[in-house]
């Protein structure tokens, strides 16, 4: 095989790759908005989960509404956390022993894993370490955990809520902590500069590395 012919199906590889790539991260390009069909569906499903009684009748009203406005597109989502005191008690909830942060825990190192078929992923996480800096308010103040997640659509988001497993963990994080979730589009956002400017260095010395190779190995006598 020559060298032309296999960089053009090297180059059509990466192009297909990118490709699979690009639809997997935003399924709603191929998939579309939510139907609302399927989310009357999604939320008879949601309903059964294990919420505090008390707020449910709340977060599935602001649920269908979300859902309903669906645009197909990625969002971020904003999760601000604060732990109970103990582990919290309702209707539904697990018989657990342990502190709000270990149930918290489990949640997460359960939850999250099932984000993977999606294209989801958390992109930031962190406990807090010091106090709120403006607005010294009770209710704004002494948030204790941050977690920014990307949802590839309010599909994938609605399909971690009704996945089998998810069902299993979701009391967890009701009786570790109180939580607000706020989706965002994400008009801005900026990865961790070190690792593009990395890549491209990276890049470009073994680019230097190929043409230098290349300009040793021509043939004595041929041009360039």
């Amino acid at each position: 095989m020559s060298k032309s012919r296999f960089q053009i199906y090297l180059g059509l590889a990466f192009a297909l790759i990118f490709a699979a790539f690009w639809a997997w991260q935003s399924p709603g390009s191929v998939r579309g908005a939510l139907t609302p069909a399927e989310v009357d569906r999604y939320l008879s499903a949601v309903e059964k989960l294990a919420f505090p009684p008390e707020e449910k009748p709340e977060v599935m009203k602001r649920l269908r509404a979300w859902a309903l406005a669906d645009d197909g597109k990625p969002f971020y989502m904003l999760n601000l956390m604060r732990y109970h005191e103990q582990v919290r008690r309702f209707a539904g909830a697990i018989d657990f022993a342990g502190t709000p942060q270990e149930a918290n825990r489990r949640y997460e190192e359960a939850a999250i894993p099932l984000l993977a078929d999606s294209g989801s992923y958390p992109v930031f996480a962190s406990e807090t370490r010091e106090k709120n800096l403006f607005e010294h308010q009770p209710a704004l103040d002494d948030w204790e955990r941050v977690l920014v997640m990307r949802y590839t659509s309010r599909r994938a988001f609605l399909d971690l809520l009704t996945h089998p497993d998810y069902a299993k963990v979701v009391a967890y994080k009701f009786m570790a902590l109180q939580v607000l979730l706020l989706p965002m589009p994400g008009d801005l956002v900026v990865p961790d500069l070190r690792w593009p400017v990395g890549s491209a260095l990276l890049a470009i010395f073994l680019s230097v590395g190929w043409w230098r190779a290349a300009r040793r190995n021509r043939p004595a006598g041929t041009p360039g």
